[in-house]
């Protein structure tokens, strides 16, 4: 069995799309979602899920052991970024080198980076007047939006988007690509 874990920060659309997706499949289980923020929706998500959450506290995730005692005891092999906006300390990327996925809603290597998340990514897609945007399914390293990419799909910008009109289908791309694609990912690793 492998066995992952969801970090979060928000409301939780893609933790729960995964957390469907993953229900009662025979190779893979979420077994714990953390997340930084104590009022965030994805909490409720994963009571939904009977799936365990934790609240990660700034200090010790970034300068303490990053919770990966925490993720050790559960035996967790890999971790899923799911709208997570803490960088991950370096203790969490030796531990699971190749073994944490992100999904950001734009084609990298164009507006990624510190503070190019949610609809601030869609804002500058429109104001760069870009033709097309989408998803990124990347690895992570040490630094924001650049490891290796393992999927990306387009959709076409319209000269009539908003923000937030752009926003809906990037996350319909998400929610259908960034499930199918760690079950293929994390499959495919060896033991």
């Amino acid at each position: 069995m492998i066995r992952l874990a969801i970090l979060a920060s928000g409301g939780g659309s893609n933790a729960d799309a995964i957390l469907r997706y993953f229900a009662g499949h025979p190779q893979i289980r979420i077994v714990l979602i953390a997340c930084n923020r104590k009022m965030a929706g994805v909490y409720q998500i994963a009571e939904n899920h009977g799936v365990e959450s934790i609240h990660l506290s700034r200090e010790r995730f970034q300068s303490g052991d990053g919770y990966l005692p925490v993720f050790r005891e559960k035996q967790v092999r890999g971790l899923i970024l799911a709208g997570f906006l803490w960088k991950l300390p370096p203790t969490l990327i030796q531990a699971y080198t190749h073994r944490i996925l992100n999904i950001h809603p734009a084609l990298l290597p164009k507006f990624g980076g510190q503070g190019m998340y949610g609809i601030h990514v869609h804002q500058a897609v429109l104001a760069a007047h870009e033709t097309e945007s989408g998803i990124t399914i990347h690895r992570v390293d040490e630094h924001y939006d650049n490891g290796d990419v393992v999927f990306q799909t387009a959709c076409p910008v319209d000269p009539h988007d908003t923000p937030e009109s752009l926003g809906k289908r990037i996350l319909q791309l998400e929610h259908q690509h960034y499930p199918p694609t760690i079950e293929n990912y994390f499959s495919q690793l060896p033991n």
